[in-house]
């Protein structure tokens, strides 16, 4: 094994945490910091920086993007199983997502300060979102936005188009929530918008934390800090196991360019991995005694956590025609993506301040899609290592619908929110109708003006 490294400081991943933590303490130019990334670095690539493509990076789940691998089949949804969205590369998820720039709201940041103290109050929380990033938009509260950060965050489209206006007062007609200009002003956290904010340059180029925190003013393209900043960033490295002293970790282990190389670290290791995260804690002899000990490996610390309570929303959809005189998007701003959307508490009344329901308009030239979210499952699901090889996919169950709750949460949404919104947006323009059709995807709700059907077995809401 190759060994010729030492760091204060050694992180696993370059996704927004990792990113971040790496520009944030290698800004003492005292301190120095590995970093290292099983992918490369694709900022460059049109697929990437072209944000028009973000939509068809989630669906095609390239190799060179993507880590590959399923979840195992969901009993609640037909035995399906789906692809793990995990990008593989600098920037880890945010450089392969929807772009979509929400920030948690005041409620969820008082239950942070609740579990974890004064540091994470929504005010102190508020300044450090403030602080992150570049507004570029319109907001009526101007001092909860941050103006000099290095995220740009671009409101878009400029001008909304009709469809995404139409969109907008039908889901306000038909929930009751006047519409709001800025879903991250803590004042408005709830209601419809025309514009959505994104992770984009003015120009409407992706921003990931790889473009904001590892930019061409931080580090070369090869990886070494500049500037004084003792930062080395290192592709094409996955690491495969955490190395320990006395139950403290002091290195890691990782294969580069297929030899095993260890490195050492001063102070701390640091696991910003993603869903590997998990994974790696487990290799390394940090997790559920019983499975460490079925795969061989060295029991480090029990703890039988590891891997659990893994969370992940559903996501649904109702189609309806729209005119042909109308364009989902303006023909001068592709990059804008949606048309229109929503945050909305739980239809039932249930927590009526408290978000539970995203919605997310989605056009082309012939149809509006809403996709939507159930922002708070209650089912959980678990990530397993199968062997001690650290190449071996995990076995992950997402645990969709395990908890009967949360179909009933799904089917109010569409039976109060959807079916209203359907009839309002019909009042407005009758040309926006939802087609009757059956559909062999299990799970895919469809609204056709009066009623729902759900799945294979054809389930009618009404």
């Amino acid at each position: 094994m190759k060994t010729n490294m030492t760091f204060d400081y050694i992180i696993v991943g370059t996704g927004p945490a990792g990113a971040v933590l790496a520009k944030e303490l290698s800004d003492n130019k005292r301190t120095s910091v590995l970093v290292l990334e099983a992918g490369n670095n694709h900022d460059k690539d049109i697929p990437i920086s072209n944000s028009t493509f973000a939509p068809e990076l989630e669906e095609n789940f390239s190799p060179q993007y993507f880590w590959q691998g399923k979840g195992i089949p969901q009993t609640g949804l037909d035995d399906r199983s789906f692809e793990w969205t995990t990008g593989r590369l600098a920037g880890g998820g945010s450089s392969i997502n929807g772009e979509q720039n929400v920030r948690p709201t005041q409620e969820v940041m008082r239950n942070w300060e609740t579990l974890l103290g004064i540091l994470w109050s929504p005010e102190n929380e508020t300044k450090r979102f403030k602080r992150l990033e570049r507004y570029n938009g319109e907001t009526t509260n101007k001092s909860a936005r941050g103006y000099h950060g290095r995220i740009d965050i671009r409101q878009a489209p400029k001008n909304p188009t009709t469809t995404a206006e139409k969109l907008t007062t039908a889901m306000e007609r038909a929930t009751g929530f006047p519409k709001i200009d800025d879903y991250n002003d803590p004042d408005t956290p709830l209601g419809p918008f025309t514009r959505w904010q994104l992770y984009q340059k003015r120009n409407g180029q992706r921003v990931s934390a790889s473009t904001a925190f590892l930019s061409s003013d931080i580090v070369t393209p090869k990886g070494h800090g500049l500037f004084g900043r003792k930062l080395t960033v290192l592709y094409n490295t996955t690491v495969v196991r955490i190395l320990f002293d006395n139950r403290s970790a002091i290195g890691v282990q990782f294969l580069e360019e297929g030899k095993c190389v260890k490195a050492l670290a001063r102070k701390k290791v640091i696991v910003s991995a993603g869903i590997n995260s998990a994974q790696l804690l487990m290799l390394s002899g940090i997790g559920p005694a019983f499975t460490i000990r079925k795969a061989g490996i060295p029991l480090i610390f029990n703890n039988p956590n590891v891997g659990k309570r893994l969370k992940n929303h559903t996501l649904n959809s109702a189609s309806f025609s729209i005119s042909k005189k109308d364009r989902a998007l303006p023909a001068d701003d592709p990059n804008a993506l949606y048309t229109g959307g929503a945050f909305l508490p739980d239809p039932t009344g249930k927590d009526p301040h408290r978000r539970a329901v995203q919605l997310i308009g989605i056009g082309s030239d012939d149809q509006l899609n809403i996709a939507v979210i159930y922002l708070r499952p209650k089912s959980a699901g678990n990530i397993v290592i199968q062997s001690k090889d650290p190449l071996n996919i995990v076995l992950a169950d997402e645990g969709f619908l395990q908890n009967p709750e949360d179909m009933e949460a799904v089917k109010n949404i569409f039976t109060i929110y959807i079916k209203d919104i359907a009839a309002e947006l019909a009042k407005i323009d009758s040309s926006y109708h939802a087609p009757v059709q059956r559909t062999a995807e299990p799970f895919i709700l469809v609204s056709n003006g009066l009623g729902f059907y759900m799945g294979k077995e054809g389930l009618l809401v009404s």
